[in-house]
């Protein structure tokens, strides 16, 4: 099993990014797609959830500027973050799991760091 994260970078505040994560070695339609953060000193957040069926749940701090997708031609998960803020920078996680007793599956990480 492998995810992919790739797309992070340094942006202004005010800018815009796009994730992803690429995966492989799962049955990528059946599993929830999670994207994590880690701010530097700060523990691990869940930002961003969908289901298989694309129902989706934001961290309330994220909520009307992010935006979780996914792409099951693709095997990819999509966040695309808006209206960046400098409270927003950590290295974002990917993270795919079929259901709650299931084993997790993480990728490496991108960092996002967003300046003022």
């Amino acid at each position: 099993v492998q995810l992919q994260a790739s797309g992070g970078g340094l942006v202004q505040s005010g800018g815009s990014l796009r994730l992803s994560c690429a995966t492989s070695g799962i049955v990528f339609s059946a599993h929830i797609m999670s994207w994590y953060r880690r701010a530097p000193g700060k523990q691990r957040e869940l930002v961003a959830t969908i289901t298989s069926r694309s129902n989706k749940n934001y961290l309330d701090a994220v909520k009307g500027r992010f935006t979780i997708s996914r792409d099951n031609t693709k095997s990819t998960v999509y966040l695309e973050m808006n209206s960046l803020q400098v409270e927003d920078t950590a290295v974002y996680y990917c993270q795919a799991q079929r259901d709650t007793f299931a084993t997790a599956y993480w990728g490496q990480g991108t960092l996002v760091t967003v300046s003022s």
